[in-house]
């Protein structure tokens, strides 16, 4: 009888009976191998036929790589096993077997530490080391560790710099086929991971389970300090460094530091001056597309965030965020200086650079300096005449969006501001000021 190819078993009209006498095989040979196991542990040594037999029956030499197989070689690239639910096609009929749980739901392996279920035991195995903090595979160059191999692995191609696996559409180079594949979706506009509660789809399975959250409410990352928690565990580091006060980013041009790579990269752009972003409706130009996005309601008017308590809107999310706190009376960052609490961190920081005399932003027309970036630019413009916010009512025009507000209240008619002593209102709260001195300050 001729020998089958080498790497390749041919296929038959008796395919079925043919794959039945493969997974029989696998068996027998998967069990005499764990039989060989329990001799070594019991310090009994297998029959000296039995290794025989069992070498004998890896008849199979692939001719590429030389290793010696009962049945398969995995050069050829031949997947003879094809899940019926899906079309999904797999070199082994094992693997087939585990690939079918995720179609029949079933995950037979549950964490004994907080009950969550997996599809197999080798994954609940690297679940637990969440638990255990375990990181066993350590980098041999810088130290780091790692919880899965695998992990470790795509890490070490950081010093070695190799990035073999490239993408054809724009070049772009990646460590392992797995960022690779995520990064096509990109391009081929693929989203296979789609929300179980709306109709949203996702091209990364991590970001339909972050989102799915927002359905569920369930936060797992709660922080040790303060308490709050968040979807995800990048958040809460971020979160971690308001407490520890930790900027692991720092700018190689002025030494600034930031707690998050991304505000460093936004921070570059004012050394390099760079605005990509042009408004169309005034041609003012912005280092960031986000800002542009939020500069255009001021020529829409659009205030798209409501507070449900009383009914004022806002057109950014983050007003919306830090005027709640005036219902709510949570004002959580304190001055250690003076005392002062703030609603907003950012709030506090600038209030920090009156004690500290601070002033980090220079005119770049002339020597003068200021506290906050918004006073330099309303500031500039005396050197640059500009002029940005025309009257909605005359052809007056103003440097900054606050004399315009009150140019305007003189065309209302509107007068916010009222003397609590005569009842007696004002339209700017300078002239109430002038008004309580020269006739309530007896």
């Amino acid at each position: 009888m001729r020998d089958p190819e080498p790497c390749r078993i041919k296929h038959t009209e008796d395919t079925e009976q043919q794959t039945e006498l493969i997974e029989d095989n696998e068996e027998k040979e998967e069990l005499s191998e764990s039989e060989e196991i329990n001799h070594a542990k019991s310090g009994e040594k297998p029959k000296q036929k039995d290794l025989k037999k069992r070498r004998a029956k890896k008849s199979f030499t692939c001719t590429q790589c030389g290793k010696s197989f009962t049945n398969k070689c995995v050069h050829t690239g031949e997947k003879p096993f094809t899940c019926d639910q899906c079309g999904k096609s797999f070199s082994y009929s094992s693997t087939l077997k585990k690939h079918m749980n995720i179609h029949t739901g079933v995950k037979l392996h549950t964490c004994d530490q907080c009950d969550k279920t997996f599809l197999r035991a080798s994954v609940l195995k690297q679940h637990l080391r969440v638990h255990t903090k375990e990181k066993p595979h350590s980098c041999h160059l810088c130290g780091k560790s790692f919880s899965h191999l695998q992990n470790l692995k795509v890490h070490l191609k950081i010093h070695t710099a190799v990035r073999e696996y490239m993408c054809f559409e724009c070049d772009k180079t990646f460590t392992s086929g797995k960022h690779l594949k995520l990064h096509q979706r990109i391009h081929t506009g693929e989203k296979p991971y789609k929300c179980s509660h709306c109709d949203k789809r996702f091209s990364q399975s991590g970001d339909l389970k972050t989102h799915e959250m927002i359905h569920t409410g369930e936060k797992l990352y709660t922080c040790n300090q303060c308490g709050n928690s968040f979807r995800r565990k990048g958040y809460l580091t971020h979160h971690m460094r308001v407490h520890t006060g930790e900027k692991p980013f720092t700018c190689d041009q002025c030494g600034k530091s930031f707690s998050q790579s991304s505000n460093l990269k936004d921070h570059m752009n004012i050394h390099t001056r760079e605005k990509l972003h042009t408004c169309d409706q005034c041609d003012k130009t912005f280092l960031w597309a986000s800002d542009l996005k939020k500069h255009l309601r001021v020529h829409t008017k659009e205030k798209p965030h409501s507070c449900h308590l009383c009914g004022n809107s806002f057109s950014l999310l983050q007003h919306l965020k830090v005027h709640q706190k005036i219902h709510t009376g949570v004002r959580e960052y304190m001055c250690f200086e003076c005392e002062k609490t703030f609603t907003k961190g950012s709030h506090l920081k600038q209030h920090q650079r009156i004690h500290t005399g601070e002033k980090p932003y220079k005119c770049s027309h002339c020597d003068k300096r200021f506290r906050l970036s918004a006073h330099v630019k309303i500031h500039e413009r005396i050197h640059t005449g500009e002029k940005p916010y025309k009257c909605s009512h005359c052809e007056k025009r103003f440097s900054d969006s606050s004399s315009l507000k009150t140019h305007e209240r003189i065309h209302t008619g509107e007068k916010p501001y009222h003397c609590t002593v005569c009842g007696k209102r004002f339209n700017q709260l300078s002239n109430l000021h002038t008004h309580t001195q020269r006739y309530h300050s007896k």
